[in-house]
């Protein structure tokens, strides 16, 4: 069976689509297997051959040498088989060539429909191949239109949808702007590839100062973290392999020009380019800049810190309606609570009159208990017989006393949620690096968005 130009066909469906020529001949074997199976039935044993050279198709029934015929379209006799293979012995399976024109109308319309959806098949499997690879990295694309505030972007082969909650606020969109996106997704759904795009994943940046800054993608320059409130602003950390780069240079690039690329594309999204550190205080500080921090005070266990500021600069450090704490405590990973000094040794004074304020517990041996870093009667509660035997002038009765005192008071002098550290050290921290942008004016200390643990230990850390 030969079908007019259908090597042409393949060719051409192969080079406009994108589809592997092997997919379409493929198909079209099995669609003139069904169109055969159509004509003589569901039982009978059928094999297609295609030959990509010639364009012919040639269709093999393949039936059973026996005696005793019960299934003819299974089974031929041995008579009959001596006269097509001379040499065919019983229980021999004999392929007979097939005329396909016989198949009819019926079955060549059933053949032709086959191929049409083979080849849809092979088309979004191919575009789902194609875009699954490039997961993770940014594609351009037209606006094609707007559904229910979802836009459809023309991708060329496919379309992607940027839905409403992956568009940044503030931006708008007509038919036919041109819009780069963030490949965030792609799903392999019946009706074809869904390509899911962002606009406010972090993973947008990352990608944008990749394309702006070779040092990232030769390796010199790395990525620590970046977190966005897509619109208004960012932390972006990095670091350097090489002692002679200044990683936050890099991307800051000659007169700015590399980092406004990137601030042009988020439509004047703030950026403050943080430099990594491995001392977690000293990256926490780095990542509050440009406040001035005074102390910070780590719990290490429950992965917290305690970031003091000096009053003019608790502000800034806090940021409008809790910003830049909040951005600093996701691109750290750290659970801060950032105080000013006033308030500081407001609550350090509470905690230390609630251990004066204990029965038994005087002026030394309040202060031996501070030395051991029992600062408030709150966190002795939290404490063993064993715990506080440890401490100069306390014997294992006293202890019992005290914690007998403290567990029966209703209401402690401190509020302070501070586990007890073994000791506490002072560390210098070096000056943070300032961001490339970064004055915020507001006030709000609470962080609701943050998923990280509640926390606190005490490890005193002084600039």
């Amino acid at each position: 069976m030969v079908i007019p130009d259908i090597k042409r066909v393949i060719e051409q469906v192969s080079r406009d689509r994108g589809i592997d020529p092997d997919i379409l001949a493929k198909a079209v074997e099995e669609a003139v297997k069904s169109a055969a199976k159509k004509k003589f039935g569901s039982k009978i044993d059928i094999e297609v051959k295609y030959n990509p050279e010639t364009g012919e198709i040639d269709v093999f029934q393949f039936r059973e040498v026996a005696d005793d015929i019960t299934e003819p379209e299974l089974q031929i006799s041995f008579k009959e088989a001596l006269k097509l293979d001379p040499e065919c012995e019983i229980g021999d399976s004999l392929g007979i060539k097939t005329d396909t024109s016989t198949f009819g109308r019926i079955a060549a319309q059933s053949a032709k429909q086959v191929i049409i959806q083979k080849m849809k098949d092979a088309e979004r499997d191919a575009v789902y191949t194609g875009f699954i690879e490039r997961k993770g990295e940014i594609i351009n694309g037209i606006v094609q239109r707007i559904e229910r505030g979802s836009l459809i972007v023309n991708l060329g082969h496919t379309e992607g949808i940027l839905s409403d909650r992956e568009q940044v606020p503030g931006e708008t969109y007509r038919r036919g702007d041109r819009i780069r996106a963030y490949i965030m997704e792609v799903l392999h759904d019946s009706r074809g590839p869904q390509i899911i795009l962002s606009r406010t994943h972090p993973s947008f940046l990352i990608c944008l100062f990749k394309t702006e800054v070779p040092e990232i993608n030769e390796g010199i320059v790395t990525i620590t973290g970046a977190v966005r409130e897509p619109g208004v602003r960012a932390k972006f950390a990095v670091s350097s392999n090489d002692s002679d780069i200044d990683p936050v240079g890099a991307c800051v690039g000659m007169k700015g020009s590399r980092v406004q690329n990137v601030v042009q594309e988020l439509r004047g999204e703030k950026i403050d380019i943080i430099p990594w550190h491995v001392d977690p205080a000293k990256f926490v500080c780095n990542a509050l800049a440009p406040a001035v921090i005074s102390r910070v005070i780590i719990d290490e266990a429950n992965r917290s810190m305690e970031v003091i500021v000096p009053d003019d600069s608790l502000s800034l450090a806090i940021g409008k309606g809790g910003q830049n704490v909040r951005l600093a405590s996701k691109l750290t990973r750290w659970r801060l609570d950032v105080k000013s000094e006033t308030q500081y040794s407001k609550d350090m004074q509470q905690a230390y009159e609630s251990l004066v304020a204990l029965p038994g517990v005087g002026i030394s041996l309040a202060d031996a208990l501070y030395e051991k870093g029992f600062f408030s009667a709150d966190e002795i509660r939290k404490a063993s017989v064993s715990d506080l035997i440890q401490v100069k002038g306390i014997s294992e009765e006293k202890a019992g006393e005290i914690l007998e005192a403290v567990r029966n008071r209703t209401a402690g002098f401190s509020k302070r949620q501070h586990s007890v550290p073994a000791e506490k050290s002072q560390v210098s921290l070096a000056s943070a690096h300032p961001p490339l942008s970064g004055r915020e004016d507001s006030s709000d200390p609470t962080d609701d968005s943050t998923d990280l643990p509640d926390v606190h230990q005490e490890n005193v850390c002084e600039k």
